[in-house]
């Protein structure tokens, strides 16, 4: 088959080493549940929750949580962050995927998880002090999605001193700001108050394999 946009002639196959695991996976996990894969693809998704994590290959939601296919829906981005509800006819993938997930999903449980030594939370720790001035520019797709967690940046430093302590505030504190920018959607306000869906802020340490989670009643991240 022959394309009009030559663009896609630089598409090749898969890496020998991708194509190799795909096959193993496909002779031993896939043939050992094909009933299970069958059903998912003939009666669709039912998934219980949704995760929006960030895009760091280190976060691995259905092995934190035991998860098998199906139960889990997730979406990945730069900082595991939510802007806030912008209905401008523009494009927006975060804001699809949480539509999709609350409105015709009907997931109960919503979770934002943000992680230790994350390195768009470090982008704009860097932006935001004077260091980054490559993410300033109008053209830095990092820099404008990062915009989102100017206003923590500002939280974070008028509280805390030490550099370190502030990157960990700050990846905890996007962990808040998106769920306070959920909130703006009305879709997802309504959902909540009717308590048809419960919000969830994590944390998670990677190299300690800790995982918190933000107790509101205390108002700080607690260990889960």
């Amino acid at each position: 088959m022959t394309h009009a946009n030559n663009d896609i002639s630089y598409a090749r196959p898969l890496p020998n080493y991708l194509a190799q695991r795909y096959h193993g996976w496909k002779a031993t996990t896939y043939a050992d549940n094909k009933v299970w894969y069958r059903r998912l693809a003939d009666e669709g998704q039912r998934p219980r929750a949704m995760a929006i994590a960030c895009c760091d290959s280190r976060v691995n939601v259905t092995a934190i949580f035991g998860a098998d296919q199906g139960e889990i829906f997730i979406h990945r981005n730069i900082a595991n962050l939510v802007p806030p509800y912008e209905p401008d006819g523009d494009r927006h993938g975060t804001s699809a995927a949480i539509e999709y997930a609350v409105n015709h999903l009907k997931v109960a449980n919503l979770l934002v998880i943000g992680h230790s030594s994350c390195g768009g939370v470090a982008g704009c720790h860097a932006m935001c002090s004077g260091n980054a001035p490559e993410l300033e520019e109008k053209t830095s797709f990092i820099g404008r999605w990062m915009d989102i967690l100017r206003p923590g940046y500002e939280t974070v430093t008028a509280t805390v001193s030490d550099p370190k302590d502030q990157l960990k505030a700050l990846e905890q504190q996007a962990v808040l700001t998106s769920l306070q920018n959920l909130m703006t959607f009305p879709f997802v306000r309504e959902a909540v108050e009717s308590d048809a869906l419960s919000l969830h802020g994590l944390w998670q340490d990677i190299g300690a394999g800790n995982l918190m989670f933000y107790d509101a009643e205390k108002g700080r991240f607690s260990n889960a």
